[in-house]
């Protein structure tokens, strides 16, 4: 052996979303420089970026109902300050000032040298695995976004036309299986409203097969969501079979020139679960998400770090690999935002006096509901992936406390959690990843995740 990456032997820790707008190095809590060690105790330290890294005046806010979401550039080094040293970029918020908003957060990210995957300047950039060398070996990154803002999608350029900044995405259709009374009641109203006339009209239209929505000999299409008829109920969603192919391709390219490989995923859908056992109550992925979470790493990732959720959901085993389906907010600070775009302010019928205090109070009926009033939300997971020999060693979970309850300029900043709070966060854990036939163990202020 000549080289100590020959060994095997490397600690990764994986946290989810990073929304920033505030700095980290000032606070000296005990339990802050506790959690700062330990991100920096490892070779890998992975996060997603979900927020448009910009100067005020790179890009334009685009039209959403979420939180518009801009972190200076500056703040970047207070995330190398804190340990993280490989971004995932694919997601919807990076996308929140635009194509010009991802050009700049492109050149941001590499000026600070921040190795990144999952947006780019055209497609190819855009899902190409991102590179880290570490004394124990050389990582990769490749990441994708199944929830994205029309328009968001990165392409390649060709036959003269340039390429579209944007960002790697993983499209998904969504079928309903209804019964028959269901079915008979649907295809009624679609001849009574006239909507079969609408998808003749598609039929002749400029629109693909699969823009049109056509009714087929298995469904049928009623204001643009697909139906089958069966015998009960139940939602079944589908990868996209191309975005799927270049995102898998990526995968294997990364496989081949590094000696390990996460794969970021951020996905919003979760399983319908009617009738599932008797326990609507429990957050469980997508079937394409879970599905393609799993051809991830037959493709040859090693960790699936999923994100996108807002909150924590299970850890799955595959094949011995860990499958991290939502590690939640590690850095939650999207309600100290400096700017609101004005159709934000319109939407709460709020006049130009409005300050983005008055919009927040409004969005969230002072701090009743959406996230201030969820607890889950300022919950959080740092798995820490310790490996010898190539081979798992140990997969602990470290619960993470944001500050639920506390005023606006307090929460957001992750703390170690302990007490009855860390019971909670891993209480939650280990019921869900039980549903997904994994067994996590709950060690005091921490959780073992056995992996087959």
């Amino acid at each position: 052996m000549i080289y100590d990456s020959e060994r095997g032997d490397i600690a990764i820790v994986a946290v989810g979303d990073i929304m920033l707008t505030r700095r980290l190095t000032p606070f000296t809590e005990t339990e802050y420089l506790a959690l700062v060690e330990l991100v920096r105790s490892s070779d890998v330290r992975f996060f997603n970026l979900e927020t448009a890294v910009r100067l005020p005046d790179e890009g334009t806010a685009i039209a959403t109902r979420g939180t518009i979401m801009t972190t200076p550039p500056a703040l970047l080094d207070d995330i190398k300050w804190m340990g993280f040293n490989l971004a995932g970029a694919a997601n919807n918020h990076v996308t929140d000032y635009g194509q010009d908003g991802i050009v700049a957060a492109v050149a941001h990210l590499q000026a600070a040298g921040i190795p990144f995957s999952g947006m780019g300047t055209s497609l190819g950039q855009a899902r190409a695995p991102a590179y880290l060398d570490t004394r124990n070996g050389r990582v990769a990154v490749v990441a994708a976004s199944s929830f994205f803002p029309e328009g968001a999608r990165a392409g390649d350029p060709r036959s003269g036309s340039a390429g579209r900044p944007g960002v790697s995405t993983l499209g998904f259709s969504k079928t309903y299986t209804v019964d028959e009374e269901g079915a008979s009641a649907l295809r009624r109203l679609s001849d009574k409203l006239g909507y079969k006339k609408i998808q003749e009209q598609r039929a002749r239209s400029f629109f693909s097969k699969s823009e049109a929505m056509l009714d087929d000999e298995d469904s049928f299409v009623f204001l643009d969501a697909r139906f089958r008829r069966g015998n009960g109920f139940a939602v079944t969603t589908t990868a996209n079979r191309r975005d799927a192919a270049g995102i898998l391709r990526q995968i294997a390219e990364a496989r081949r020139q590094a000696d390990w490989v996460i794969f970021s995923f951020h996905n919003h859908e979760l399983a319908a679960l009617v009738g599932d056992g008797g326990i609507p109550h429990f957050d469980v992925p997508a079937d394409f998400a879970r599905d393609f979470a799993r051809e991830a790493i037959d493709a040859g990732a090693d960790i699936v770090a999923g994100h996108g959720h807002h909150m924590t959901l299970g850890v799955e085993s595959y094949k011995g690999k860990p499958i991290f389906h939502s590690l939640g907010n590690f850095i939650m600070e999207n309600d100290t935002v400096e700017s609101v775009p004005a159709d934000a302010y319109d939407r709460f019928d709020l006049g130009p006096d409005a300050t983005p205090a008055d919009f927040l109070d409004a969005r969230t009926g002072n701090e009743t509901r959406g996230f201030p009033a969820s607890e889950e939300y300022w919950h959080a997971l740092l798995a820490r992936c310790e490996y010898r020999n190539r081979r798992a060693a140990a997969i602990r979970l470290y619960p993470c406390d944001l500050g639920f309850r506390r005023s606006r300029a307090q929460r957001g900043r992750p703390v170690l959690a302990h007490g009855d709070v860390a019971r909670r966060i891993l209480e939650r854990t280990r019921v869900l990843s039980e549903h997904l036939g994994t067994k996590v163990t709950i060690d005091g202020d921490t959780a073992w995740v056995a992996l087959k």
